[in-house]
């Protein structure tokens, strides 16, 4: 039986020329990740909620583990292949965040159990979903019990400020929003936090960290923390945050061994271009992509995002220019699944959850229909299926102001985005020296196809997009009836042999 499905999936690729991109192997740059603050997610055990006053922005919401695990059909449906979730560790009260740590060993009680947190990861990776935890190894919570330890008073630096943000010494050893900072070149201190990292992934089977305050903290311990937890589980996965606008200075921590960052020069120009209409775009986020190719061994799995918890809601931005919150965000989300590097989705994202500077930008997530719900789910399976989205390179074919026709290419596989971010409807012209000769365009989102008529027309309604596959000219028409002739054959022959075992095994 397994010779004659391999058979079949032989045919089917001779038949169509492609493999399913499931079927083929994946790194990390094939992935799409959703971020979760946990505690303002979904409340799936209400058991836990002491303390919660929905009233309260600085107060626990409810969110938890259980929450999560309930949704995970929800998540998987809108295309997500990875999931962020901020710090699980106890924390401090008030901590509804999870970044002022009190235990690190410990699951924050308002979240749920270290046997809860074992059954997510399991339930996400029998769905094929990834989880990234975020980790903090940079400070503690303000009140720790270390501080009070005599014998721990060197685990600390000294209780200085930050003042100078250009001065690296003060940066690594200063206190971050007063929170106390840890001393990594302390032999102890970094024991404690490189066996910690490990206890973690040897324990609930996670399958990476998202680094928080790498900045922060000095590169040696990163290039010693990057090779022990890699040595723990094959393909760890390290995105790390460096919030600096310098894609230079980002792209230094990259030599530690971090595989990956949060991408802040590509959020910076995508929620400037994007958040109103008449921007240009090829010119600035091709700019952007042509540096990280020089500054990054592979740039193609640098996380991209245009909202997070540390600013305000890509809604709120649109907001403030008196712009259509739904219209820009599927520019922004188009250009986002169609550039190259990860997409990261903040949640909440998919129903323009509105929010201002932190902690506004943390409310409680609502299920509901909402038109963006389809929307991503849709970019999320034309990227899923279509390896030019997430290795291939990029050219800008067109550019105009607010409107930009983009490849990308990957072996024979060519991608096509056109986003119109002007207030107008537009067309725009191909030439064959372009594109080439008898090929056309199949629209992937709106399902429509582009020939050639003097040219291949592209015309784009004003402030939309839409992605195109470049095809063969005549293979829409023929290959789709010969295929289904092929495919009705096979599974006839796969039935009439099964039939026919069955009738010998009964007859033996």
């Amino acid at each position: 039986m397994k010779k004659i499905i391999s058979a079949f999936i032989a045919l089917l690729v001779i038949c169509f020329g492609v493999v399913p991109i499931q079927a083929q192997q994946q790194s990390w740059q094939d992935e799409i990740i959703y971020f979760i603050m946990i505690d303002r997610f979904n409340n799936g055990d209400p058991s836990n909620d002491y303390e919660v006053n929905l009233d309260d922005p600085k107060a626990y919401h409810g969110g938890d583990i259980q929450g999560i695990i309930d949704k995970l059909d929800y998540i998987k449906e809108l295309g997500f292949t990875a999931i962020w979730l901020t710090p699980i560790v106890k924390n401090e009260p008030g901590g509804y965040h999870g970044y002022w740590t009190e235990d690190f060993y410990e699951v924050e009680e308002h979240f749920g159990t270290l046997e809860e947190f074992k059954n997510l990861v399991q339930e996400a990776h029998d769905r094929d979903i990834k989880i990234i935890l975020d980790l903090v190894v940079n400070h503690t919570g303000y009140h720790h019990p270390w501080i009070q330890d005599p014998e721990k008073q060197d685990w600390f630096h000294e209780d200085i400020p930050i003042i100078s943000w250009d001065n690296q010494e003060n940066v690594e050893d200063g206190r971050l929003a007063g929170l106390p900072d840890l001393a990594q070149e302390n032999p102890e201190t970094r024991k404690y936090l490189l066996d910690m990292a490990k206890w973690w992934i040897e324990e609930t089977d996670i399958d990476g960290y998202r680094l928080d305050t790498v900045k922060h903290v000095p590169k040696d311990f990163w290039e010693e923390f990057a090779s022990e937890v890699k040595s723990v589980k094959e393909n760890f996965f390290l995105i790390g945050e460096v919030w600096h606008s310098d894609p230079s200075y980002v792209a230094d921590y990259a030599k530690t061994g971090i595989d990956s960052f949060v991408d802040y020069p590509f959020f910076n120009e995508a929620t400037r271009i994007f958040s109103q209409p008449n921007q240009e775009i090829g010119k600035y986020m091709s700019g952007i992509w042509k540096r990280n190719v020089s500054l990054y061994e592979n740039p193609y799995v640098l996380g991209n995002f245009i909202d997070n918890h540390d600013n305000k809601r890509f809604t709120r931005l649109a907001i403030e220019k008196d712009q259509d919150t739904l219209t820009q965000l599927k520019q922004a989300l188009t250009y986002m699944y169609s550039a190259p590097g990860i997409p990261i989705i903040y949640y909440g994202t998919e129903i323009a959850l509105d929010g201002g500077d932190d902690p506004d930008n943390r409310r409680m997530m609502e299920f509901k229909d909402h038109e963006l719900v389809d929307y991503i789910s849709k970019l999320g399976e034309i990227r899923n299926s279509h390896r030019a989205l997430t290795y291939g390179e990029m050219e800008v074919l067109f550019e105009q102001a607010g409107m930009a026709i983009i490849q990308r290419t990957f072996e024979d596989e060519i991608i096509i985005t056109a986003i119109n971010n002007t207030t107008s409807d537009q067309t725009v012209s191909l030439s064959e020296e372009v594109l080439g000769e008898n090929i056309q365009l199949q629209a992937l989102l709106k399902e429509k196809i582009v020939t050639e008529k003097d040219g291949y027309e592209i015309s784009i309604p004003k402030q939309s997009s839409e992605i195109y596959l470049v095809e063969e000219g005549t293979k829409q028409m023929n290959a789709l009836p010969w295929g289904i002739a092929v495919m009705s054959i096979l599974v006839i022959g796969l039935i009439a042999l099964i039939s026919r075992k069955k009738v010998i095994k009964n007859r033996n």
